[in-house]
């Protein structure tokens, strides 16, 4: 696609605003205030036990010394949380200490779950955000950037590998950005770029919607929608100025034809940021063993999702049984907010959608570790890790798994399957650090070799 695809004049504008709004954090180093409880607290006292009961991880005992030890010498790194949404509709603060909060993701859950770095979703409704796609994901990037400004002592931003590390050492969650689906940059690469200097560190091609330049799984089968089999030519430029940036190419959600396409064309690994096993799951969204083969020989990394509907084939079933009345009851609720005169918000049908979500039993944690266990068995263990998809499933995880709290339970199951020390910690971030480093070597090969 040509650099001068533009939005009929209105470019200069979105490029004006980011860069308007755009101020540089002040480097984040004030100690961290978070501190360990005591250990001579009186454990009598059960009203502060409940309190806290989300900061530790109700079942702790259930954790061995070992699986422990491992979990906290790990760099735990997640690589899909939609909780901007809730900074953004809801005014959520991520220092929340709410024991009846539901959100998955909270500073005090991130620390109890040792949860280092968090790539939260930048993720742009394309329906109710028409005509202002990039706004909205400028909205969505600002509201990442006050939580770590109002919390510079426990969280900071972070752009690199090396921010992830010294993010690490400084005992912060570090926040990086991940740009959900193309339609956002409004099929121009100067936003593109832009979205990058804000911090965006990857991008995943399409969501849910087929855009301009890139098929999408999500309605592949629908013969209202042009698709383009798999990438165009313009989508094909759009990953290499990715691989130059050092932008993370991220295949979730995108259509077969549109993975392999990208897949010819990359000069670095590709992610999947939030996708699991097909073979396990039958849903479009999970990747076939042909593409987790493919994957590993690229080099790249498969994050597994955490939603129910992709990790349980009986939930998968139960789900689509009930999708046309879900729809249903979601489209009664937003038409009567709108009828009302009310602006309606991603949050107004993750209302319905959890009350809908809470009919069908939620899987065993059993579900998520086959998908991790099976990806590393067909891929490698070099090519799975984490991509929970927190805060944007409507609550339908698996039974176990009810924040990033409960992280340590995954480290304790696949210790229970006999997974080496070193292996897990590949698979609780070290395989997407590795395949990040690599991104931001080709992108200084590629700028040298202009």
């Amino acid at each position: 696609m040509s650099d001068d695809n533009g939005w009929c004049g209105s470019r200069a504008n979105i490029r004006h605003e980011l860069l308007a709004r755009w101020l540089p954090l002040p480097s984040l180093r004030i100690e961290s205030c978070f501190t360990m409880m005591k250990a001579a607290m009186n454990k009598r006292i059960l009203a502060v036990a409940v309190a806290l009961a989300f900061a530790v991880p109700l079942n702790a005992q259930t954790i061995s010394a070992k699986a422990r030890e491992i979990h906290n010498s790990a760099i735990v790194i997640d690589t899909h949380a939609d909780t901007p949404q809730r900074f953004l509709d809801e005014n959520y603060d991520i220092g929340s200490t709410d024991p009846k909060d539901l959100g998955h993701i909270s500073l005090d859950k991130a620390k109890a779950g040792n949860l280092g770095a968090e790539f939260f979703s930048i993720w742009v409704e394309p329906e109710t955000n028409q005509g202002h796609f990039a706004r909205h994901t400028l909205d969505l990037i600002d509201s990442v950037y006050e939580q770590a400004t109002r919390h510079s002592d426990r969280m900071m931003m972070a752009f690199s590998v090396a921010d992830i590390e010294r993010a690490h050492r400084e005992h912060k969650l570090a926040a990086l950005l991940g740009i959900e689906g193309g339609h956002s940059i409004e099929n121009d690469v100067h936003v593109l770029r832009d979205f990058y200097r804000l911090g965006a560190r990857y991008m995943t091609l399409s969501w849910s919607n087929t855009n301009e330049w890139a098929d999408s799984s999500g309605d592949i089968d629908n013969p209202k929608i042009e698709h383009h089999n798999g990438l165009t030519e313009g989508g094909k430029q759009i990953v290499l100025e990715m691989n130059r940036l050092g932008m993370l190419v991220d295949i979730s959600h995108v259509a077969d034809k549109t993975f392999y396409d990208a897949l010819a064309v990359t000069k670095a690994p590709l992610i999947a940021s939030h996708s699991s096993a097909r073979a396990l799951t039958n849903h479009p969204r999970n990747m076939t063993d042909d593409m987790l083969r493919a994957i590993a020989k690229n080099g790249g990394v498969v994050q597994v999702n955490f939603f129910n509907a992709f990790i349980d084939e009986n939930y998968r079933k139960a789900d689509e049984a009930q999708a046309k009345d879900r729809d249903a009851a979601v489209k009664a609720y937003t038409d009567q907010l709108k009828a009302a005169g009310k602006t309606v918000t991603y949050l107004d049908a993750d209302r319905i959608e959890r009350e809908w979500a809470a009919k069908i039993p939620r899987p065993p944690l059993k579900s998520l570790i086959d998908h991790i266990d099976y990806i590393a068995k067909v891929a490698g263990v070099d090519h799975v890790g984490l991509g929970s998809d927190f805060d944007g499933v409507s609550g339908a995880t698996p039974a176990g798994i009810d924040s990033a709290a409960d992280l340590p339970k995954i480290t304790q199951a696949l210790v229970d399957r006999g997974y080496s020390a070193s292996d897990i910690r590949k698979i609780l971030g070290g395989n997407v650090l590795r395949v990040f480093r690599e991104a931001e070597r080709v992108s200084r090969e590629m700028e040298a070799g202009k």
